[in-house]
């Protein structure tokens, strides 16, 4: 089994001059629970090379066992630090994909014609599509068959207004997560805040906040056997 992650390589947080990118924690807990499996994972981000942490996930407040794993883990480090061109990549080697968050795919990801494609393809082909935190963000855009929004009358959640706005980020973000999923037509659910909370509507995976990494990747698992 392969999975492709698709990772940020934005780093810039809107014009307050500091730093963003994508959450370590989203990356490291799915790519350990799927790797430990045997799963075969490919990471793959708009320009390819390194793509950026950001630099608050790496705080000691948020780490976790995965996290921890991840520095000090040189193989998987070299590998995040390699990571494929998102043009270079084709769904047709793939069975799945996943999509961390942390605030950077709100810039990029959510507005890369390569990266809409790509997830079209994916569900298109009857393949999982996951996504947690902010990463269901990057769903703005992309049509079914149909021409219709995908996520229109499907169950979604993701990053809450509620947790943006405990971040302090509401006015800095290009657009708020769970208001434009509900424009779109989704049917956005959610949990307590920066509780797990996990939704699957058939392929389409979404997971709340950094705590529902681990759940989404789990799921995702589930979907694959």
């Amino acid at each position: 089994m392969k999975v492709l992650f698709v990772l940020t390589s934005h780093d810039q947080l809107g014009n307050t001059g500091e730093k963003t990118g994508f959450w370590i924690e989203e990356f490291a807990t799915p790519y350990y629970t799927l790797t430990d499996q045997g799963i075969d994972v490919t990471i793959a981000s708009p320009k390819g090379g390194q793509p950026p942490i950001d630099p608050k996930s790496n705080q000691p407040e948020f780490s976790t066992p995965s996290t921890k794993r991840f520095n000090g883990d040189p193989q998987t480090q070299n590998k995040l630090a390699h990571t494929v061109a998102l043009k270079d990549v084709d769904q047709k080697n793939f069975d799945a994909v996943f999509y961390p968050g942390g605030h950077g795919p709100l810039w990029d990801l959510a507005e890369d014609k390569v990266s809409i494609r790509l997830i079209e393809s994916f569900y298109n082909n009857s393949k999982p599509v996951a996504f947690v935190c902010h990463a269901p963000g990057v769903l703005k855009d992309v049509k079914d068959k149909t021409g219709a929004y995908l996520v229109k009358g499907k169950k979604v959640t993701g990053f809450k207004n509620t947790e943006e706005a405990a971040v302090k980020l509401t006015d800095v973000v290009p657009f708020l997560l769970e208001d434009v999923l509900k424009q779109r037509g989704a049917e956005f659910q959610s949990g307590d805040d920066w509780k797990p909370f996990v939704v699957t509507d058939g392929q389409l995976i979404t997971g709340q906040n950094p705590a529902s990494s681990e759940a989404v990747a789990e799921k995702l698992l589930e979907y694959l056997k």
